[in-house]
């Protein structure tokens, strides 16, 4: 099984129990999947750098889990269709770097490249 990293930005909205729904939505299709989740954050609200779909803000959540190539496609399906979500990216992690980004905020570094910013 692969690591993988998912980040979502969903739309901003008045009542959270609309972007509850949506993340367990997504612990519900990744565990039926087969995937083992090993971190989920709401990062909450946050300013873009620009405008998507005319939303200047959005909730970004982050999931990271480990599964078979398969629950990728499947994640990435519900978040195509579900109008929440206004963007979406997932990464395959080394997970030495996920090793290394612990280490880092266990330690309370800023930044796990040499301070290079």
């Amino acid at each position: 099984m692969k690591l993988y990293e998912s980040i979502s930005i969903l739309r901003p909205v008045q009542v959270e129990t609309e972007n509850d729904r949506v993340i367990d939505k997504i612990k519900e299709i990744l565990t039926q999947s087969g995937a083992n989740i090993l971190k989920l954050d709401n990062s909450g609200k946050k300013k873009l750098a620009y405008d998507i779909q005319h939303e200047r803000k959005g909730t970004f959540i982050t999931v990271q889990f480990e599964g078979p190539p398969t629950v990728v496609a499947e994640l990435e399906r519900f978040q195509r269709m579900e109008d929440q979500v206004m963007k979406f990216m997932t990464v395959i992690v080394n997970p030495a770097d996920l090793v290394a980004a612990a280490t880092a905020e266990a330690e309370g570094e800023e930044s796990v490249d040499g301070g290079i910013q």
